[in-house]
């Protein structure tokens, strides 16, 4: 196994998690299988309790692991499937080894950072590494690893050191690293290649005083200046003759073709190259950090391009569409509710707690009652359905239980295995399979007249199964559900023409050049495409 270690600088979130899947693009396109790892120095677990606002979206994998959203990235941009053991986090390495010391494993030794929390890292990367996510047998050629937060924190000192000491039991690795080179050789590690971030190219001469002042090869100075998107960051890469680099580094030349990126820069210059955009509302609760709803952007931008579209999105605060909103910042709500109105189709995605949830009934109100595409996802579902209640039955006072744990009309209710104790990794987690309740459904066509369809889930509610025939006779019919028939996870408003909210995530499985059938429908719905592409499907051609 050879191994590729990208670090950052003295400031976080300059795009190593980009720089690394760019990497992987690259290394892959020279036919060289590929697997990433992800280092997150924090104490907690896993991402799966920490705050949209602080760290962006939560993202997860098949198996149920709740992850950085790098991640993401790498699985979007590697077409890959990963796990959880994929994301490395100081809270799983403390507690593994505290485990084995429970257990008695060392024997009554003194455990120490070093070397039991170093041996551990070193062993968990190494079995990560050999594990297979490209749906082929045996290991990767080469494993990716980003170590995240910035050089010198203190959370990061046992990583880096494992690091050393891998470096020595399995040979030369490589370091494309932002900044802080002296610090680095410091904790004993020493770059051999440099990626810098900038706004614009490099001079020559930049490149010339960065070798001189890194002691690195000036052609090992590789440029991630700003570009249209980031699907030119790996042509940036293979432009500097990055993989060469590198390749040369791990002795892999001799292995490696030259990198086949035709489709890759055919997809890169179609986005630059469209006119036409579609201008979607995406209804919110963190949409103050686009990262927060990062797959659902990026799930947009596959289905738009499918439909040569750039997409606009309209990014809407959903406590400003809400009444309170009109009467403290009237400006706000005036803006929301115009830029709602001028639409092409709404969205509203996931999320916890009751912050703007009136503002998202709202929207899903509008969206049904003018005949506007929608699409509802986890609780973006669940808020259709309080709509529905309301406006459509009668039941002014229908409401999920996590928002009023007292309503005589609970709608939403707590799944029954839930834990009301501990929350983490205590949700409905992961792939899960979806079964059709009928062929003759938007949802079922759209991802080609399957049977069943398995997405990824993240949710602790659901649709009360008790109210289900109330809903189905007023004209709310539920095309999808699990394999007892007892949990909801599709709904479609007939006559309309996309009214749609899912239980699950499609967004986490969208890809570049196969985007979320989902994603696809809403997109083609808004322009008023949806019934051509679906017939032109059913007939097969």
């Amino acid at each position: 196994m050879k191994y590729v270690l990208v670090t950052g600088g003295v400031v976080s979130g300059l795009g190593k998690g980009v720089t690394a899947s760019s990497i992987g693009v690259v290394l892959k396109a020279c036919g060289l299988r590929v697997t990433s790892i992800k280092i997150d120095p924090y104490l907690n677990t896993d991402a799966g309790t920490m705050s949209p606002f602080e760290h962006g979206e939560v993202f997860v994998l098949d198996d149920g692991g709740e992850v950085d959203l790098d991640l993401g990235n790498y699985e979007r941009f590697l077409d890959v499937t990963l796990t959880r053991d994929n994301n490395i986090t100081t809270g799983k390495i403390y507690q593994s080894v505290l485990e084995k010391e429970r257990r008695g494993d060392y024997l009554g030794k003194t455990v120490q950072v070093v070397p039991h929390i170093t041996d551990a890292i070193k062993n968990w990367i190494e079995a990560v590494a050999v594990i297979p996510v490209d749906g082929q047998e045996g290991p990767a050629d080469v494993c990716v690893i980003e170590l995240g937060g910035t050089v010198g924190d203190i959370e990061s000192m046992p990583f880096i050191e494992a690091l050393r000491q891998l470096s020595f039991s399995v040979g030369k690795k490589t370091k494309p690293t932002q900044h802080s080179v002296r610090e680095l050789r410091a904790l004993g590690l020493t770059p051999h290649l440099l990626a810098c971030r900038s706004a614009q190219p490099l001079l020559e001469s930049t490149k010339e005083k960065l070798s001189q002042f890194c002691h690195v090869p000036a052609g090992n100075i590789l440029n991630i200046h700003d570009v249209p998107n980031i699907w030119h960051v790996p042509l940036l890469l293979k432009n500097q003759n990055a993989h060469h680099s590198i390749l040369k580094q791990l002795n892999l030349l001799d292995l490696a073709a030259p990198p086949a990126l035709q489709d890759w820069t055919r997809m890169a210059e179609t986005f630059d190259n469209l006119t036409e955009s579609v201008r979607i509302a995406l209804v919110g609760k963190y949409v103050d950090l686009a990262d927060s709803y990062l797959s659902v952007v990026k799930a947009l931008l596959h289905a738009c391009i499918a439909c040569s579209l750039k997409p606009s999105i309209d990014w809407i605060a959903a406590s400003d569409l809400e009444e309170d909103s009109a009467k403290l910042t009237p400006g706000a709500h005036a803006t929301a509710w115009e830029t709602l109105r001028n639409a092409a189709c709404v969205l509203v995605p996931g999320g916890f707690g009751d912050r703007g949830v009136r503002g998202m009934i709202l929207a899903a109100k509008y969206a049904r009652e003018n005949s506007v595409p929608f699409l509802g996802i986890c609780l973006g579902m669940q808020i259709s359905v309080i709509e529905f209640a309301r406006s459509v039955l009668g039941l002014e006072s229908a409401n999920s239980t996590e928002f009023d744990d007292q309503t005589p009309n609970p709608v939403v209710i707590f799944m029954p295995e839930g834990s009301r104790t501990h929350m983490g990794s205590t949700m409905r987690l992961g792939s899960r399979r979806t079964l059709f309740q009928t062929p003759d459904c938007i949802t079922s066509k759209l991802y080609h007249n399957s049977e069943s369809v398995e997405e990824r889930h993240r949710h602790r509610y659901e649709v009360n199964p008790e109210v289900i025939g109330t809903l189905e006779e007023a004209g709310l019919k539920f095309v999808g559900k699990d394999y007892s028939g007892r949990r909801m996870e599709i709904l479609e408003l007939p006559n309309h023409p996309f009214y749609v909210g899912v239980q699950f995530h499609p967004e986490f499985k969208s890809r570049p050049g196969r985007p979320s059938p989902l994603f696809l429908g809403l997109v083609l719905a808004a322009r008023g495409q949806l019934e051509a592409y679906l017939d032109r499907h059913q007939n097969g051609t």
